[in-house]
C-alpha cells in the first residue's frame, strides 16, 4: 500500500510528464488502493482525531475500525495499523469524496457536497447518460447508481475506466470489470483538455565560492558543532553564508554579524 507521501510523488510526476489528464486521474485513485472508507472525509490524513470528528451512531464502523479508537482491546497508537504503513499516514474518504479529491489534484473540481447533488449539477458534466444506452470507455467517466427506494437519489460513485473500475467503498479498491450495479455515467467537465507540462522546477541559487546557500528551514547556528550546542539563532532558507572552516559533519560560518556552527548537509556550497 501507498503512503500519502508516495502518491503525492507520483502525482507531481503525472503533472510533469504532461499525460492525458483521464490517465493521470486514473492513476492517481488506483494509486490510493487500500486507503480506508470514513464516511464525510473528503481526503484528510487517517487520524483518531478525523474518525472522532466524523463518528456518528449511523457509522459506527468508523470508530470500530480503528485499532485506537475501538472498544474491544483498543491500542495506544496507529504503530502496526494496516492504515500507517511504515509509520506514514494515508488518506481517508468517502465515495463522492474520493473522486472529488482525484479530480481536484489536476484542476477538476465537482460541485456539489454529496452523490446526488454532484450528479444533478450539469456544469459538472461534458455528457451524462444511462450505462443501459451506451458508455465511453477512451475517456475517464465518473460512475453513479441509485438508492433501490428512491431512483432520484444517487447511493455510490466511482470512476470507471477503459473497463475497469474503482472506487472507495470498503476501503479503495479497483476492480478490473465493470459490476452490474452501476447504473449510469457522466464525464467529468475538462477532462479531456491536454494538460499542459508542468515547468521545470527553478534550480537553487550558486553562491559565491567561499559562501553557502542555507537549504534547511530555520536552521540552526549552534555554538559548537553538534547538536547538543546551544542555539545561537536559526537563520531562514535561502540566506548566503560565509564559510570560515570545515569540521567534518560540519561547516564554521558567519552570517548577520554572528559566527557558529551549521550541519554541513543543510548548505549548498560554492
Amino acid at each position: 500500500m501507498n503512503n500519502a507521501d508516495q502518491v503525492a510523488k507520483l502525482i507531481e510526476q503525472y503533472k510533469q510528464q504532461g499525460i492525458p489528464l483521464s490517465d493521470a486521474v486514473w492513476q492517481t485513485a488506483c494509486a490510493c488502493v487500500g486507503w480506508p472508507y470514513v464516511f464525510g472525509a473528503w481526503g484528510a490524513y487517517c487520524t483518531t482525531t478525523e474518525r472522532k470528528r466524523r463518528y456518528s451512531s449511523s457509522h459506527p464502523t468508523i470508530y470500530s475500525a480503528c485499532q485506537v479508537l475501538r472498544s474491544d482491546k483498543p491500542k495506544s497508537s496507529c504503530v502496526g495499523c494496516k492504515w500507517y504503513p511504515d509509520k506514514k499516514r494515508v488518506r481517508c474518504f468517502d465515495c463522492r469524496g474520493f473522486t472529488d479529491w482525484c479530480l481536484l489534484q489536476f484542476g477538476i473540481d465537482l460541485i456539489g457536497e454529496g452523490a446526488t447533488s454532484q450528479w444533478k449539477n450539469d456544469k459538472n458534466w461534458e455528457q451524462k447518460g444511462k450505462i443501459s444506452d451506451g458508455m465511453p470507455t477512451d475517456v475517464l467517466v465518473c460512475l453513479f447508481y441509485p438508492e433501490k427506494s428512491n431512483p432520484n437519489k444517487m447511493a455510490h460513485t466511482g470512476f470507471g475506466y477503459n473497463g475497469a473500475t474503482c472506487e472507495c467503498s470498503s476501503g479503495v479498491q479497483k476492480f478490473d470489470k465493470m459490476n452490474s450495479k452501476w447504473t449510469h455515467w457522466a464525464i467529468p467537465a475538462g477532462i479531456r483538455e491536454k494538460p499542459e507540462p508542468a515547468p521545470e522546477p527553478t534550480p537553487d541559487p550558486k553562491p559565491d565560492k567561499g559562501y553557502a546557500i542555507v537549504t534547511g528551514k530555520n536552521l540552526a547556528l549552534r555554538q559548537g558543532p553538534s547538536t547538543d550546542c546551544s542555539i545561537i539563532t536559526r537563520v531562514a532558507t535561502g540566506t548566503k553564508v560565509k564559510i570560515e572552516s570545515v569540521p567534518d559533519d560540519w561547516e564554521y560560518v558567519s552570517v548577520g554579524g554572528e559566527k557558529g556552527f551549521m550541519m554541513k548537509k543543510y548548505l549548498n556550497e560554492g
